[in-house]
């Protein structure tokens, strides 16, 4: 991710059954390079080998985790299924990383989890009193535990995963891999994308398309909100389970939440359709209503990289101002989190990004972001705009200001950290050097995501809750 001022996913999931042909284990390992923006902190895979499975996972890239050599020591699969890792401030990364893999009374199971449990902790010491054990304070153990401690209740590896996700509040995709199937489901709100893809050889299903595109599946379709699927030797065996769809944690029935609408605004990959919409399409659209609700006379306009380009396209073509590229990417610096130093961790950001002073000098520039969440980077790329020659910076925001952190495993700030708590409109445009400044509207976010199949959820732009 290019900002370290953003909010941040809770990982990347990816399954997958075969027929024959092509090994899983490589596939998922591709899978997880192409969902490698949802988190890059740790990673895993776990592949089924007779009745055993087996899984290798740390902390790092995909690539760093599974370096030359790796893949090759995990059995020959034709199921398999991998995680990414985004961890939270202060979580041990290597022990976080999934898949977890869990033992019960006649084998063993591993759950790839993606989201945030408002009860995680209510069910971990249920579990607990049940004589489990855990090494983590991940929801993902906790996930994988309890579907193991059900699949031995229920005696049957479908009829645990439900009963055991009926248990869950909040929000959450999870793949689960035991007794050769893979099962996927999603909560009832379907807070968490997930979708299904078929392919000469089989089925997979992953957080986002982009990774079925690129490991040669067709897009087949969402799993839908609060549904279970299962692929059993690489058939589409069993779809439409449901689930209760009973009341979440803070009281609002289900249907009243829908899909996190960050997934359009920078969480996915603009290449990826999810619930329906395609996400490049959504930000082009955020960026055609930014330039009804917020003109500028202005010169060019100029979107952050990457998730701010395709909402810059939208600025240019709703407002006919020429698209320049503003800034030039250095794609061969680490990762700046890497880096012991603040001073470091700075020095790093500035590598990587640098205005191209070329388009901008002399010109008053619109410059679109997809969010602000402190307010120090944006101030930081103002800053460096001017300083490459632009006459004025005007911010575009293609989305609302959050004002909540989120109870469903989205990494928003602390509520007292969120510049939008703080400061008025004109104080945080005072804060960051713009020239103007402007947000979306909500209605003007959802407006531009309409043609998405599901509602949205939107709490922490909401003022009042």
């Amino acid at each position: 991710m290019m900002y370290d001022d953003k909010p941040n996913e809770s990982c990347a999931l990816f399954g997958v059954s075969l027929i024959n042909g092509r090994e899983a284990a490589g596939l998922v390992f591709n899978a997880l390079l192409a969902l490698q923006h949802r988190g890059q902190e740790g990673a895993g895979i776990a592949v089924t080998s007779g009745n055993n499975i087996f899984c290798h996972k740390g902390e790092g890239l995909a690539s760093e985790v599974f370096s030359e050599g790796v893949l090759e020591t995990l059995p020959k699969s034709r199921t398999a299924i991998g995680h990414t890792l985004y961890s939270k401030a202060g979580a041990n990364k290597k022990e976080n990383a999934g898949p977890f893999v869990t033992e019960y009374l006649t084998g063993r199971v591993a759950a790839a989890f993606n989201g945030g449990i408002t009860n995680a902790g209510d069910l971990r010491g249920d579990l607990q009193k049940n004589g489990l054990y855990f090494n983590t304070d991940s929801d993902g153990e906790t996930v994988s535990s309890l579907i193991a401690y059900c699949i031995t209740k229920e005696r049957d590896i479908l009829s645990g995963v439900v009963r055991a996700a009926n248990y869950l509040e909040g929000a959450f995709s999870i793949i689960v891999e035991g007794g050769g199937k893979i099962i996927a489901i999603r909560d009832t709100c379907g807070f968490r994308p997930l979708c299904v893809g078929r392919g000469e050889d089989g089925y997979a299903v992953a957080s986002e398309s982009c990774a079925l595109d690129s490991c040669g599946f067709e897009l087949v379709r969402d799993v839908r909100p609060g549904e279970a699927i299962v692929i059993e030797n690489g058939e589409l065996t069993n779809q439409g389970v449901m689930l209760d769809g009973k009341k979440h944690a803070d009281g609002q029935e289900a249907q009243k939440h829908g899909l996190c609408i960050f997934e359009y605004v920078y969480f996915a990959r603009p290449d990826s359709v999810v619930d329906g919409l395609s996400v490049y399409k959504a930000r082009y659209n955020m960026g055609m209503v930014l330039a009804k609700e917020h003109p500028a006379e202005a010169d060019v306009v100029c979107g952050a990289p990457d998730t701010g380009l395709d909402a810059a396209s939208g600025y240019s073509a709703g407002s006919g101002i020429p698209l320049v590229p503003g800034f030039v990417r250095n794609r061969y610096i680490g990762r700046s989190f890497i880096y012991p130093t603040q001073d470091q961790r700075e020095s790093a950001v500035r590598l990587k990004l640098n205005p191209l002073s070329a388009t901008i000098v002399g010109k008053r520039v619109v410059f679109v972001d997809d969010s602000i969440v402190r307010g120090t980077t944006t101030e930081k790329t103002v800053r460096s705009l001017k300083y490459a020659g632009a006459k004025e910076v005007h911010v575009r925001i293609s989305s609302p200001p959050p004002l909540h952190s989120c109870r469903y495993g989205t990494d928003i700030d602390n509520e007292d950290n969120l510049i939008a708590n703080k400061m008025t409109l004109e104080g945080i445009r005072n804060k960051i050097g713009a020239d103007s400044l402007g947000y979306i509207s909500i209605d003007g976010l959802k407006k531009a995501c309409d043609q998405c199949a599901l509602p949205f959820c939107t709490d922490c732009y909401i003022k009042t809750k």
